[in-house]
């Protein structure tokens, strides 16, 4: 793609097709959606947030539940890494991904776009087990800048659940994955000296690596002002601040949506199954104690 800005949105029979294909993984993960109303309907505007585990897990939920309620398609920026694998960069492409560089995310905040950068990049979806949900944005200011100069808010959100449906087998820095991050140097050339290029190799149910039936949890906070840090672009102290700032509302969703995970009763399909049967047949003994009028609602959460 010569610009990111001539990108256009698949036309309506795939958009349909795709979020029928979702269908699924909807079922498996059955994701709650908290704060939406704070994503604006126009743009420019950006949104950060953390990289889970493997990065494309839930991003798709993500991309499509913000088309479905507000009828706009956010542009994401992506790993160097996907443009350098023919087929899954044309897929990537056309669901409105680009290449993560400065340039392509300044022209689009400069079109009025809404741009989805996750400032931990690939070190994210491939940390250690350890460093489940730790933003490691250390260093990274490039998105501070970028929404500085455009004038535009920042919408802080976070992601919690995908972490929980795997455990790592092999950690990404593992000894015995040191021939495949030989190759790919071979295959890749500079970009393959890269620390964060190989995953964690892991297992998800049982010991396939599909993933495990956990919820997913999103949360989106308010958006955060940058004009009082306008004409400080090139400040890196300043850019400090708005990162830091970005960093810690983007934390404390984490936090919260953590939180609701642990107290959550319906939070695998088991669980909503039996939920939903018992709905069901308590709803079933009201209507025949009342000869046919419901009884009373069931309790159940």
């Amino acid at each position: 793609m010569a610009s990111p800005i001539d990108w256009t949105p698949p036309p309506e029979h795939l958009i349909r097709a795709a979020d029928m294909a979702l269908e699924p993984w909807r079922a498996w993960t059955s994701p709650v959606f908290h704060g939406l109303e704070n994503v604006p309907r126009r743009g420019p505007a950006l949104l950060a947030g953390n990289h889970t585990v493997y990065g494309i897990v839930d991003a798709p939920l993500i991309f499509f539940e913000i088309h479905r309620r507000h009828g706009v398609w956010v542009r994401s920026m992506a790993d160097h890494l996907h443009w350098q694998l023919p087929g899954w960069r044309s897929l990537m492409t056309m669901g409105g991904s680009v290449d993560g560089t400065r340039a392509n995310c300044r022209a689009l905040l400069r079109a009025g776009q809404i741009v989805v950068v996750f400032p931990g990049g690939a070190r994210e979806a491939t940390r250690a087990r350890h460093d489940r949900y730790r933003l490691q944005w250390d260093g990274r200011l490039g998105f501070a800048r970028l929404a500085v100069e455009a004038g535009c808010p920042i919408v802080p959100f976070g992601s919690v659940g995908v972490e929980e449906m795997f455990t790592p087998l092999l950690e990404s820095d593992s000894r015995l994955l040191a021939p495949a991050r030989a190759l790919g140097r071979v295959v890749m050339g500079e970009r393959g000296k890269r620390d964060d290029l190989l995953p964690p190799v892991s297992r998800g149910l049982g010991l396939t690596p599909i993933p495990r039936p956990e919820r997913l949890y999103f949360g989106f906070g308010e958006p955060i002002d940058t004009t009082p840090w306008a004409g400080h672009a090139d400040d890196d102290a300043a850019m400090s601040e708005v990162r830091d700032l970005v960093r810690k509302s983007v934390q404390d969703i984490i936090d919260v949506l953590r939180a609701e995970q642990a107290a959550d009763p319906l939070r695998t399909p088991l669980r909503r199954l039996a939920h939903g049967t018992g709905e069901h047949v308590g709803r079933a003994v009201g209507r025949l104690l009342r000869g046919g009028q419901p009884a009373f609602r069931w309790n159940g959460r």
